[in-house]
């Protein structure tokens, strides 16, 4: 055998044991993907898809990914948790908020959360350097990170006297953040209103009962936030400065964000669900936490909302959206 065609068949031997055990069945290995909707999840898929194809998955001709979007709505997550079961797919990536519905439905297929607010302190895994189980993937959970952003609030609103939160009731992860992000407002002097929802149907009239009004909004992000950008709609007609987790939200007309690039974790999500489909096993894979944060500012909004912003502030900002 030449020299050319040992190497090939060797690496062609090491770099597909999954896939080559399903096409011998007569079925790609199978990725199923649960998100809040196409338009909101489309930068973190591109981004998911697209690392994938770096490490040689092709959707269509080395693997298959079947997609499938809950809009939002947390009854969907038990129905698409047992249509993946039925499928046999062979890794599930989704958020943490989804995962404790999903792995009711499954304890061996393999889970992977691309975003997790805190997974330890949700109960998602043992802990993060063994995560045990079926389960494993990247946090969103830092230090003082709830604190950091009423800080950077404050900052920019002098007058910063009460803060709204607005979070999804019915998402043990996001009533975590609330909780943070309270205690942290406590520890600033800063009153706080709270406004829960738990469907799309509860957006507007949780605005209506924000009397009187706040100086700011913390959004929590979850699927029923991604999945309803008119969130953004109700703050800015009240004129509600927003800050998030992700830069998304600023490019849409949110006021800024502060945390981890969400296209960087879903990017790393691939990584993880490549390890899986070469054999590798969830309990032997750390939970990520994120080691760089970035704030995003959208200039347009703070002239619209009539703040002022430092040079300081300007200049430690990582992206300015005009």
């Amino acid at each position: 055998m030449r020299r050319r065609e040992f190497i090939e068949t060797v690496a062609g031997a090491l770099a597909w044991p999954v896939a080559a055990n399903a096409q011998q069945s007569g079925k790609l290995p199978t990725i199923g993907f649960l998100g809040a909707d196409p338009s909101g999840f489309g930068p973190w898929t591109a981004a998911f898809v697209a690392r994938l194809q770096e490490l040689g998955w092709i959707d269509g001709r080395t693997v298959a990914i079947e997609y499938r979007w809950s809009q939002g709505r947390t009854e969907r997550y038990a129905e698409i948790a047992a249509e993946f079961v039925r499928l046999k797919v062979d890794v599930i990536v989704t958020v943490g908020s989804a995962v404790p519905t999903v792995r009711q439905a499954t304890t061996t297929i393999p889970i992977v959360f691309a975003v997790a607010i805190d997974p330890v302190g949700s109960g998602l895994v043992a802990s993060l350097a063994k995560p045990g189980g079926n389960i494993t993937g990247l946090s969103l959970q830092a230090a003082n990170l709830a604190g950091k952003r009423l800080e950077l609030l404050r900052e920019l609103i002098p007058e910063f006297r009460r803060l709204a939160i607005i979070f999804n009731g019915g998402n043990d992860q996001t009533v975590l953040e609330m909780s943070e992000t309270r205690a942290a407002a406590g520890t600033l002097g800063l009153d706080v209103a709270l406004l829960e929802i738990r469907r799309m149907q509860d957006i507007a009239s949780a605005f209506e009962t924000l009397k009187p009004p706040a100086e700011a909004l913390y959004v929590v992000v979850d699927q029923l936030v991604v999945a309803n950008m008119r969130i953004l709609t109700f703050a800015l007609s009240t004129r509600l400065p927003m800050i998030f987790s992700t830069r998304d939200f600023v490019r849409s007309g949110g006021l800024m964000s502060y945390g981890p690039n969400y296209v960087d974790l879903f990017r790393r999500a691939a990584d993880y669900v490549n390890r899986i489909l070469h054999g590798a096993k969830p309990d032997d894979m750390p939970v990520e936490q994120p080691t760089k944060f970035e704030l995003v500012l959208n200039l347009t909004t703070a002239k619209a909302l009539g703040l002022t912003i430092p040079e300081s502030f300007l200049v430690r900002a990582d992206e300015l959206i005009e």
